[in-house]
């Protein structure tokens, strides 16, 4: 496969994703959304069609595909007005880390479910006081006798509500250097001590936002990703450490770019559809330089994004999991941008229009900025390429 081209395959699936999106649109997760529930129809329609595990493997029910696929699917769904946040979270995140990392028993309790969208799953990693910073984060694992005992607190985590379970990300101490690493944890919905309170969030989005405290909560041994030390050197357990919750966030960020590109795309197609109608004077408004202009370059930084998002999906389902960590947080980065100008623009050239519920724009001001703050930010984002990438000295 190609990043800069796509497969007849790839063209095929982007289709087909276009027309389920068609169907249901920006009217059904408005509805949705005002009515306080999730987009559970187009949820259930696209599991059933497969697009939802399209990213996870044939022998538990997935598609055989990869993170290439799922982008694919989210980045077209966002293009029709009805894109699913919980594809990031639940197929891209979990599933991925129990497809790589997951024992064999956790593989077949989890990822067909995940893939025909029966199951859900959601991510903790995010706290208080450390973002998601995994050196500082707070949440820790002790052993009691075969148990497993988790305390600390998580913040801005999305659809707990919906799901089955959270993937927890927690730090157990090192026996042999007495250090503490991060560890995955599957921490089903209703476990005792696993508190959850939703935060009053001004955007309105289908998935809520909550805040989780783990007071003592006792999960079994088999609740580690992986199993114990014995799944060491790439299989999960409590030596995988960065590796296993990287393979979750590089995927998070390339499924962020394809929430933005998409969202992008549905904004700038009304924009254009307006201009062109739009007539003021002699000509439609789209006739004038001082609005074709800035759409069009609205459009090339869309294009340009989804070229980075391209090839960091190519990286990372090729196993270049260095590489697809530098890609995938341009691509995040370069979505975010393009996305926020995108939809800046797009009100602007409907003027007063462009703030009214009949055209449904105003909305997306907001939820633009999401791509740009999470999961990680901008700033963050120049950090990483700034030491990474270009060698820069830490301030920090």
């Amino acid at each position: 496969m190609s990043p800069v081209t796509e497969t007849d395959e790839h063209k095929a699936l982007r289709s087909a994703v276009a027309a389920l999106g068609k169907r249901y649109g920006r009217e059904y997760l408005t509805k949705a959304v005002a009515e306080g529930g999730h987009p559970d129809e187009l949820w259930s329609e696209a599991g059933k069609l497969g697009y939802l595990g399209v990213n996870l493997p044939e022998e538990y029910g997935g598609g055989g595909g990869g993170i290439a696929e799922l982008s694919i699917v989210l980045e077209e769904l966002g293009a029709a007005g009805c894109p699913l946040l919980m594809l990031v979270v639940s197929p891209a995140i979990c599933g991925t880390v129990i497809a790589r990392f997951g024992t064999e028993e956790q593989k077949r309790q989890w990822l067909p479910g995940l893939s025909d969208g029966t199951r859900t799953m959601a991510f903790g990693i995010t706290e208080p006081d450390a973002g998601s910073n995994s050196h500082r984060i707070t949440t820790t694992a002790r052993r009691d006798g075969t148990d497993w005992v988790l305390n600390g607190r998580k913040v801005f985590i999305s659809g707990v509500d919906i799901a089955d379970a959270t993937l927890i990300v927690g730090r157990t101490e090192d026996a042999r250097t007495g250090s503490l690493k991060p560890c995955l944890f599957i921490v089903p919905r209703d476990t005792e001590g696993f508190g959850r309170r939703q935060i009053d969030m001004e955007l309105a989005s289908a998935e809520k936002q909550f805040e989780l405290t783990l007071d003592d909560v006792r999960l079994p041994a088999d609740a580690l990703v992986g199993g114990g030390p014995s799944h060491a050197f790439g299989s999960g357990g409590e030596d995988a450490g960065l590796l296993q919750l990287f393979a979750g966030l590089n995927p998070e960020r390339v499924m962020t770019a394809a929430f933005a590109i998409g969202m992008g795309r549905f904004a700038l197609a009304k924009a254009v559809e307006y201009a062109r109608e739009r007539t003021v004077w002699k000509a439609p408004i789209g006739a004038h330089q001082a609005i074709a202009h800035p759409l069009a370059q609205a459009h090339i930084e869309l294009e340009l994004a989804r070229l980075m998002m391209q090839k960091a999906a190519f990286l990372y389902d090729s196993g270049d999991d260095i590489g697809a960590g530098e890609a995938a947080n341009m691509a995040k980065y370069a979505a975010g941008e393009a996305c926020v100008r995108a939809v800046d623009q797009v009100v602007h050239t409907l003027g007063g229009n462009g703030l009214t519920r009949e055209y449904g724009l105003a909305s997306l001001i907001t939820a633009a900025r999401v791509s740009r703050i999470a999961p990680v930010s901008r700033e963050m984002i120049l950090n990483y390429v700034s030491h990474q990438t270009l060698g820069l000295p830490k301030s920090y």
